[in-house]
Parts: C-alpha cells; structure tokens; sequence
C-alpha cells in the first residue's frame, strides 16, 4: 500500500534534559578549540602582526583587516554560544529555527575546512606545489604555522559540535528521519518544492562545470592574483563534491528515490553539503567583492559569477531539506 501523509511517525513526548559528562567534555573541547582562532584575531585588531610577514597584503590596507577580523571573531562566538545551547537542559527551549539557521551555517563554514585541510596536507606529502613562487607579486599572506594551529582548532571544533548537535537532534527531533525513503509519504515534499531542487540541479550545472575546469587545471577566469597551485586544484574538486552530494541529496528527499536508503542518509547530505555549498559561496563572493587598489587583485568576474552561483543552488537547496522537516513536524503534531 502507498504510504500517506498521516503515516508519518507521531512526535514523542517533549525530550528529557540529558545532561551527562558527554556533553559537558564535548563543550569544553568546543570552547577551548576556539581560543587561539580567537586570539589571533584579536590580536591583530589591536595592531599586532604575529603570524603575518611582511609584504602581506593584509598590511595593506587596515580599516578593512579590522573589520573583517571582528566580523570573524563575531562568528567564531558563535561557536562558543552554540556549544552551550547544545548541551545545556534549557537548550532544549530554544526554539527550532532561530537554533537551525547557526548550526546550519557552522556546519556549511567548518565542512569544507574538516575536509580540505587534510586534503592539502595529502597533497604536500605527495610532493604537489602547495605554495607560489617566491619574488615579486608572491609575499606569503601568512605564515605556515597560522594556518596549521587554526585549521586544527577548526576541525577539532566542528567534531565536537557536531557531536553535540547529533546528540541534541537525537534528544528533540529524531521521530523527523525515523525510517527508510520508500517508507515516506508520498506528499512529503510538496510540488513546488519539486521544482526548487530540478532548477537547483540545473543552476548547479554552472558553478560545478566551472569548479570542475579549475580542478583539472584550467586557468581562464582565474584573477592573476589566484595562486594556481595543487592545493587551489584540490580545493575546487573538493567544491565540486559538495555541489553534487548536496544536489543528490536534495532530489532524493524531493523524489522519494534510492527507496532502500535510511531518510537520515540523504537528509544529513542535503544539510551538511548545502550549508557547505551556501556559506563558502557566500563567504568567497564577500571577499571577491571588497575593494581593491591593484587592478591585478580583483577577482575575474567569471570567478565572481560562479561563487554567486554556488551559494544560490546551496541556499535553494537548503530550502528543499528545510521544508522536507516542517513538512514531518507539521505532520506529526496534527496526529492523535
């Protein structure tokens, strides 16, 4: 028999607070890991130039170093702030999407660093060419060991909030992706929808033919400020990933296909892999879009167009898992 929308699992009760020495560690590695990110930043708020040589072209211009050093700070708050409503009893009182937007975002910004930044240590030790040329026109724009204490405290921060959140969805949401995809109703996604995923699939086909040209090596469209090296290669073949697994994810949830598949397979792609493709979109278009004395500096419009792209099809897509959940929630507070 085709399944209905009144077949949707009943919500459970209200959760329980489980507070528990879990949690509490996981915040406290959270925290923690945030620290040197943190001070770094500030640091170089107040003038400082650890960890930045000279000839860096964040010397150059400070107004906009400051600014966009306390708009990285903001963010990386954030963390801090997300790791305590996540294991804390009263967390379980915030309501759903002012808490969703953050944890989406978080997970879309430290995704791709928990995956590139092994990557391009796997292409140093296969002997690629991570660095540019040295001379004129190739200043390092920071000093190796910066990248190495923040990428690890990145990662070690998205491990543990995203342990901390698995946990909190488990404890308030888990009736939402109970079950396999053949087991879905069939209206679970509505019509329009439907739509939103088929014109994100075909907008994506853009930024991932573009992204998939750089990573086989192309150059056209490239600033002349773009240091094309194997990390840059590897790194737009890692955007190319999200692109198709966010892509996949969110026609299966729209289309009830890969009937066999566990719904928490698909609908973890569709977050994690939209949150990726949305914020690094976005958050590549805002740097290509600051001002820049150099001429040379200045992204290539088709390097803008192809970042507004990606975070156009990873936003459409989110909105696909997004009205997949209220779609089940609704559903199941309707229920006896």
């Amino acid at each position: 028999m085709t399944p209905t929308l009144a077949s949707t699992p009943a919500a459970p009760a209200a959760p329980r607070p489980r507070p528990s020495r879990t949690r509490g560690l996981l915040r406290a590695v959270a925290v923690i890991a945030c620290l040197p990110y943190l001070g770094l930043k500030v640091a170089w708020i107040a003038g400082s130039h650890a960890g930045i040589p000279d000839g860096s072209v964040l010397l150059d211009h400070r107004v906009a170093m400051a600014v966009g050093n306390g708009l990285t700070v903001l963010l990386d708050s954030c963390v801090i702030v997300l790791a305590m409503v996540l294991s804390r009893p009263w967390g379980l009182r915030v309501p759903a999407r002012p808490l969703a937007f953050p944890v989406w975002v978080a997970t879309g910004l430290l995704a791709p660093i928990m995956a590139g930044f092994p990557l391009q240590l796997l292409t140093q030790a296969l002997g690629g060419d991570t660095a540019p040329a040295s001379g004129p026109g190739h200043e390092p724009f920071l000093h190796s060991w910066v990248f190495a204490v923040v990428y690890t405290g990145f990662i070690v921060q998205g491990l543990a909030l995203g342990a901390l959140f698995v946990l909190y969805a488990r404890d308030r949401w888990s009736h939402l992706w109970r079950g396999r995809m053949w087991e879905l109703p069939v209206a679970v996604v509505g019509t329009p929808y439907k739509a939103v995923a088929v014109a994100a699939a075909v907008l994506a086909s853009f930024p991932l033919a573009v992204r998939l040209y750089w990573a086989c090596g192309g150059t056209a469209g490239l600033g002349a400020a773009t240091d094309r090296t194997s990390d840059f290669r590897v790194l737009d073949g890692m955007h190319v990933a999200f692109l198709v697994a966010a892509v996949v994810g969110a026609l299966l949830l729209a289309f009830r296909r890969a009937r066999v598949l566990p719904v928490t397979v698909p609908l973890a792609t569709t977050w994690v892999c939209s949150g990726a493709a949305a914020c690094w979109g976005g958050w590549l278009l805002l740097a290509a879009l600051l001002p820049s004395d150099d001429p040379a500096d200045r992204p290539a419009r088709l390097m803008t167009l192809t970042y507004a792209g990606q975070m156009t099809v990873g936003l459409l897509l989110a909105s696909v898992g997004a009205h997949f959940l209220a779609r089940r929630s609704a559903t199941a507070r309707t229920l006896p």
